[in-house]
């Protein structure tokens, strides 16, 4: 685990990669950080096969506490899309979640970053470098693609 300061008066924050996590932390994460509003925390079925089917997960860690988690599908090569950024209420402002981006943006190789900005979070990400793309499109799982 590679780690990172986050605050002189603080122990550094460590950062890891891989989706082999505990399933009641990564919840307790969720829940922790707000995510949990917007997420199925209650399904621990579909929260398990959301974990098991993303590719590229890091997290970051005070001790044996999971303080941030950054949960991505890519193909290494042209997109990865970043479909949760989270990070626990008592260790936010400290770069944690920046840390996670950069560690994605790393471990996506060649790929680019994509993501769908909660309305709270949307003044967050371009503070931190990213721009706003105006032609993003969504289909819930409950409706369909029209006819012809």
């Amino acid at each position: 685990m590679a780690e990172l300061r986050v605050g002189n008066d603080r122990p550094p924050v460590a950062i890891a990669v891989g989706h082999q996590l505990d399933l009641d932390a990564v919840i307790d994460l969720y829940r922790d950080s707000t995510l949990g509003e917007r997420r199925p925390v209650d399904d621990r079925e579909r929260m398990r096969a959301m974990l098991a089917n993303a590719n590229l997960v890091v997290t970051a860690w005070d001790g044996d506490i999971m303080v941030g988690i950054a949960r991505s599908v890519s193909d290494f090569a042209y997109a990865t899309y970043l479909s949760d950024l989270a990070v626990r209420r008592s260790h936010q402002r400290r770069g944690i979640g920046r840390a996670l981006i950069a560690r994605t943006q790393r471990e996506g190789g060649q790929a680019r970053i994509i993501l769908l900005a909660a309305p709270a979070a949307a003044d967050y990400y371009p503070r931190i470098g990213l721009r706003r793309h105006d032609s993003a499109w969504c289909l819930s799982p409950d409706e369909e693609v029209t006819p012809p």
